[in-house]
């Protein structure tokens, strides 16, 4: 079994070398796009909750701010196609009633911190969530004409904040593949070389938070549609523990088990907002994570794996990687003087498998991504890859190929069902290791930033995000720092269900020690 596994792996690491070589050669006759300057503007350069401060204190108008983002958003975006819908005037007409509200001095600024934590702060939100007066497609050409009359619970509860939307932002066909490009908006690109993913699905949002065009968004996580993009983008994203934050009003939404996996969460340029849109999204569920519980990081246990212990179906992690985890290790025991332990979980091996088996778990009950895509009309996922080979096919090539996947993963119920038990030893090991004061830290992809197209390669190197939200575990994408060609580095910390403080206190100290957020090198 040793060996097949050897060769099998061997082969498939063969394939995606070949394959990505002739991505290459056919990228020779792509448009090269040049890299957008770096923000300037202390505006832009600020956290929220600084900005909030200032705006609540009579030292800021929102509406000089929110002006500094659409700015922002207008100089970039031609080349980033980040943000494929925009309200800016009604923006700056909800900032300017921000600001006669304040010029009237009704509400003293205790009461202003405690009902509107975020007042007077840009926003962006993932296409896929509901924004009223935004389209909703989700990349999909048949809801290209979708636009709802309401918001998201979550969009609703940061407006009520005190937060006002800018616009919308690119994501994957059906939300389901980690490289943000559809045939309804086209496709994103990385502000530290656009020549690269800005990953997905999330990835308009994590392209122009990284790029200064806002500083807090609304992403959505099944797979690692929050951690991939803000890996790629050097930001911060939190997956928080499955059920503290609504899913309600994003399309599509998770039915059946799938419910189980999907996540809402926030993802941030600053570490420090992290937890204060958090819990404006959790909303009452907040008081479930202790967010402002003091933690003692001295105290905690850490724990680290480099890569998943040798998964047949993802690449192998890059050096680069390798190295800057080991440079943060070595930061934690110098500054904090605690020990990091190596694991090794070795059911972390089948993560991609594992993520399948339990997408595919509920059968009938659940609808399908075909189903999805083709608005419950029959799609043939074989019929649409030759339309897709002759330029026919109105979906892209990620996008049939979920759905052929889909179709292969219900046929072996036997190997779902041990993949499904492994899924629960797997939960119950890494839950007793963590237990309540207990860290681990993983890489958040193998793959520095990929090329255009290159995804198709390696498509499932999402493993090493998907397998957090079959478990259910609360996870933080931190940056950390930029690889020697620019592009950004990244780290998972991964805490036990409900202690989202952990990771979220950990990020922050990271920041603060470590830099955080860089912008792209000039």
């Amino acid at each position: 079994m040793q060996l097949f596994r050897s060769v099998l792996s061997y082969t498939l690491r063969g394939a995606s070398r070949l394959l990505i070589l002739l991505i290459r050669c056919f990228s020779v006759f792509s448009r090269k796009y040049p890299r957008p300057d770096p923000p300037t503007d202390p505006l832009l350069l600020t956290s929220a909750s600084d900005l909030a401060e200032r705006i609540r204190n009579g030292e800021l108008r929102s509406s000089v701010l929110v002006q500094s983002f659409i700015s922002r958003i207008q100089q970039v975006n031609t080349v980033l196609n980040a943000v494929v819908c925009e309200r800016f005037d009604d923006a700056l007409q909800e900032a300017r009633s921000v600001d006669d509200m304040l010029s009237s001095g009704t509400e003293d600024k205790e009461t202003l911190r405690h009902k509107y934590p975020l007042l007077g702060i840009p926003f962006t939100v993932k296409e896929a969530f509901a924004l009223q007066g935004m389209p909703q497609s989700s990349g999909l050409l048949s809801r290209s004409s979708f636009f709802p009359e309401t918001d998201a619970v979550v969009v609703s509860r940061l407006k009520r904040a005190g937060a006002i939307p800018l616009g919308v932002t690119n994501c994957s066909e059906l939300c389901m593949w980690y490289e943000s490009s559809n045939n309804v908006y086209g496709r994103t690109r990385n502000p530290y070389n656009p020549q690269h993913i800005v990953g997905g699905s999330s990835g308009g949002e994590g392209c122009i938070i990284s790029a200064g065009g806002s500083v807090i968004g609304v992403g959505s996580d099944i797979g690692g549609s929050i951690r991939m993009p803000a890996f790629f983008n050097g930001i911060y994203g939190h997956k928080p523990t499955t059920g503290i934050v609504p899913n309600e009003g994003q399309f599509p939404n998770a039915q059946g088990c799938r419910s189980d996996f999907l996540c809402t969460g926030p993802m941030c340029r600053y570490a420090r907002d992290l937890t204060i849109v958090l819990k404006v999204m959790a909303g009452k569920n907040a008081e479930r994570l202790s967010l402002d519980r003091e933690v003692s990081l001295r105290s905690l246990q850490f724990f680290y794996m480099e890569n998943d212990g040798g998964g047949i179906f993802v690449s192998d992690v890059d050096q680069e990687l390798i190295e800057a985890q080991r440079q943060l290790i070595k930061y934690l025991e110098t500054d904090l003087g605690v020990h990091v332990q190596p694991v090794s979980i070795h059911n972390l091996r089948y993560s991609f498998q594992i993520w399948s088996a339990m997408m595919s778990s509920d059968g009938s009950k659940a609808q399908s991504f075909a189903d999805l895509m083709s608005g419950d009309r029959a799609l043939w996922p074989s019929w649409e890859v030759l339309k897709w080979m002759f330029g026919f096919s109105k979906y892209t090539l990620p996008g049939i190929g979920l759905c052929l996947t889909e179709k292969l993963a219900t046929v072996n119920t036997g190997a779902n069902e041990r993949m499904a038990q492994k899924a629960k030893q797997l939960k119950e090991e890494i839950g007793s290791l963590l237990g309540h004061d207990g860290i681990l830290i993983y890489p958040s992809h193998p793959k520095i930033a990929p090329r255009h197209h290159e995804p198709l390669a390696m498509p499932f190197n999402f493993a090493y995000t998907g397998i957090f939200n079959i478990l259910g575990f609360p996870v933080t994408q931190c940056p950390l720092g930029l690889s020697e060609t620019g592009l950004p580095l990244g780290i998972q910390l991964i805490a036990s269900h409900y202690n989202d403080h952990l990771t979220l206190a950990l990020a922050k100290h990271l920041e603060i020690g470590l830099g955080g957020w860089k912008p792209p090198k000039v």
